[in-house]
């Protein structure tokens, strides 16, 4: 069985910076998308960014330029570095990895991020 554990999360106050990490347990995960997502209270989930097993990227228009997204594949990890923090990017972030291929669906179990103006 699969877990995937989110860190990072907390309290900054806008303009600053945090970084997001995931990792997940047990088998090696591969050819995968891994993705960020978000939800703040009241709100739907959104896609924050994703990356490809290639390294392909994309992000939310909300977070170009700001977010980071990247992966470490010997480590089943991946990670989101954000940048210049507002408040609306207050929301409980989870990680999530996905293969079509290999018919997996993994969700982390969410870290608050909290941004205070």
């Amino acid at each position: 069985q699969v877990q995937l554990v989110e860190s990072g999360g907390g309290l900054v106050q806008a303009g600053g910076s945090l970084t997001l990490s995931c990792a997940a347990s047990g088998s090696i995960l591969r050819l995968d998308t891994r993705g960020w997502y978000r939800q703040a209270p009241g709100k739907q989930r959104e896609l924050v960014a994703s990356i490809t097993s290639g390294g392909s990227t994309s992000y939310a228009d909300s977070v170009k330029d700001r977010f980071t997204i990247s992966r470490d594949n010997a480590k089943n990890m991946v990670y989101l570095q954000m940048n210049s923090l507002k408040p609306e990017d207050t929301a409980v972030y989870y990680c999530r990895y996905n293969s079509v291929v290999n018919r997996y669906d993994y969700w982390g179990q969410g870290t608050q991020v909290t941004v205070s103006s």
